[in-house]
């Protein structure tokens, strides 16, 4: 199987990013099928996931598409980067607002 499925996912996110030149797609074939690990800059990974995760989704659907048509299974790791934004609440701010 080519390079196809890597191809299109590099082609794909560096569309949606600001910073295209940060984009790094490598490819790993092992037992479980093809998996696509994909590094972004932190500031561009709201973009690459999308809200509630929707961008990923389709990207990972359309890879699953692509998979299928060559008879192989493809998988995408998405790579938090290392200082990365993302935020989780702590137990204290979720429960913080319930009023006994």
């Amino acid at each position: 199987m080519s390079e196809q499925d890597k191809d299109f996912v590099e082609f794909v996110v560096k569309q949606i990013v600001n910073n295209p030149d940060a984009v790094k797609v490598e490819r790993k074939i092992d037992e479980m099928g093809v998996l696509i690990t994909l590094d972004v800059a932190p500031e561009d990974m709201g973009m690459v996931i999308g809200r509630e995760g929707a961008t990923a989704k389709a990207i990972r659907t359309l890879l699953r598409v692509i998979g299928a048509k060559n008879n192989a299974r493809v998988n995408l790791k998405i790579n938090e980067p290392a200082g990365s934004e993302r935020r989780q609440k702590s137990i204290d701010d979720v429960v913080g607002g319930i009023e006994v």
